[in-house]
């Protein structure tokens, strides 16, 4: 069935909410975020994660960023950056660790998710076909942004 109008703002608020806490726990790194704002029918990217989202909302989670700024979170992760196979490797499994925490923290308002294996990003794309995107920036000390994008269907 179907969720109604205020049932999928709930949602979509523990799912931004869950984001940030996601970010918090796993990435040890001072970062200050934006507050979520609609972003327009496409979005073009560089280099990303993508996570679908699936269950009580079907969605996809997109990280964008830089190889930089993946690499230097890896470095406050595990002390070392990382470049070529190695940091399209970890960001995948940064992705995979975000949305996992993701649905791990929104389970306790009822909200059942599971998520796909992450889709690596490279080269010149544009996404769109979703009803929806909502942005958030997360910006780290000694890091360039990582852009978050929540896709809803």
């Amino acid at each position: 069935m179907p969720l109604t109008v205020v049932e999928k703002s709930k949602v979509i608020t523990e799912l931004l909410n869950g984001t940030n806490v996601a970010l918090k726990n796993i990435i040890p790194m001072n970062y200050d975020i934006t507050k979520p704002k609609l972003l327009g029918k496409s979005l073009e990217l560089q280099f990303g994660i993508l996570i679908g989202i699936t269950g009580d909302i079907k969605a996809r989670l997109v990280l964008m960023g830089t190889h930089s700024t993946f690499s230097t979170i890896a470095q406050s992760m595990f002390g070392m950056e990382l470049e070529g196979e190695m940091l399209v490797s970890f960001s995948g499994e940064l992705g995979n660790m975000l949305a996992g925490s993701i649905s791990t923290q929104i389970v306790s308002s009822g909200i059942q998710t599971d998520i796909t294996a992450p889709t690596i990003i490279q080269g010149d794309v544009k996404l769109s076909g979703y009803e929806k995107a909502i942005h958030m920036s997360a910006s780290f000390s000694h890091a360039d942004k990582l852009d978050l994008f929540l896709l809803l269907d």
